[in-house]
């Protein structure tokens, strides 16, 4: 028999994550599970702490199913797949990972821009496939310099961009909820500011309140020399109004790192040279992960030892 508590994870976790938790916590996996509904009925009262990450989340029934339930400590900084408000409701503690991956996005977002300005994937198969023997020279692409950059969200993922395209001499556009007061201009609408852009970076968080927030106008206010980038959530881009767009030219290209039914990629996407797609790999730097995993596993640990914890959602920083 072991005295360590028991802890439900939910979702995938890395190995580095698993590792840390085993020392302290008896792991019992959902996934695992044959029934889960019975699983839940039978062994949901035991858990009073809970691991998992954005995309898995807390579902409805696993949350009801588990009425002694009081941390959830979830791998990512973004967590529309929890319903904080119900669990702050119910007294439960809903932590993420915030600041710790800000530099690793941000850096992604700046790449994938610079890859699908200078369509860099395109001219390395050019390079590879012989192209360049055969046919000659590469065809021109834009430059990135003296861009208008808007920013979907101003978080603080969304301000790390902004410090980042400044450095390409841009002139940095920002949409959010209301104004932050900072340098940058504010734009209360959005189809205005994405037709003012050259590019349009999307970093709002996900869920609801913003599917599909990046609409057919959205793209198409971007127009047929504008760039896509997307390293948020699938689901707040339009996705088949974002395939009709590059497919009739409407817009220039895109970058981008989620998508709205991951891991499926529509095929046309995959078909376009004008698009570079990654495997939602935002954070996934073996340095940035490790720092997540910490902040996930320290966050836990503290609940556990005395209540606190480091990076409660905002939700629940009532609770605290």
């Amino acid at each position: 028999m072991t005295d360590k508590p028991v802890l439900l994870q939910i979702g995938q976790m890395t190995a580095i994550i698993l590792a840390k938790l085993a020392e302290r916590f008896t792991l019992v996996k959902l996934g695992d599970q044959p029934d889960r509904a019975a699983f839940l009925a039978d062994r949901g009262g035991e858990f009073t702490a809970a691991v998992t990450d954005g995309h898995a989340g807390l579902p409805a029934d696993v949350m009801a199913a588990m009425p002694n339930l009081r941390v959830v400590s979830s791998f990512g900084v973004g967590y529309d797949a929890i319903d904080a408000d119900a669990a702050a409701a119910r007294g439960i503690v809903v932590t993420h990972t915030p600041d710790v991956l800000n530099d690793e996005v941000a850096d992604t977002a700046i790449l994938l821009w610079l890859a699908a300005t200078r369509r860099i994937v395109a001219a390395d198969h050019w390079a590879r496939s012989g192209k360049w023997e055969r046919e000659g020279a590469f065809p021109l692409t834009r430059s990135a310099q003296n861009r208008v950059v808007g920013i979907l969200g101003l978080g603080r993922i969304g301000q790390t961009i902004a410090r980042r395209a400044e450095a390409f001499n841009a002139t940095i556009l920002y949409h959010a909820r209301s104004d932050k007061g900072l340098d940058w201009e504010y734009c209360p609408d959005l189809v205005d500011m994405a037709a003012r852009s050259d590019v349009l970076m999307v970093i709002t968080p996900g869920g609801p309140e913003t599917r599909n927030l990046v609409s057919d106008a959205v793209i198409r206010a971007l127009g047929p020399e504008g760039i896509l980038v997307n390293v948020a959530r699938g689901s707040v881009v339009d996705e088949p109004a974002l395939v009709k767009a590059l497919e009739e030219g409407a817009l220039g290209g895109a970058g981008l790192d989620v998508f709205a039914a991951e891991p499926k990629i529509p095929e046309a996407l995959k078909a376009m040279e004008n698009v570079v797609l990654a495997p939602h790999v935002g954070s996934a730097s073996v340095e940035t992960r490790q720092a997540m995993a910490d902040l996930t596993c320290e966050n836990l640990f503290r609940f556990i030892e005395d209540g606190s914890v480091l990076t409660p959602v905002p939700e629940c920083r009532g609770l605290l």
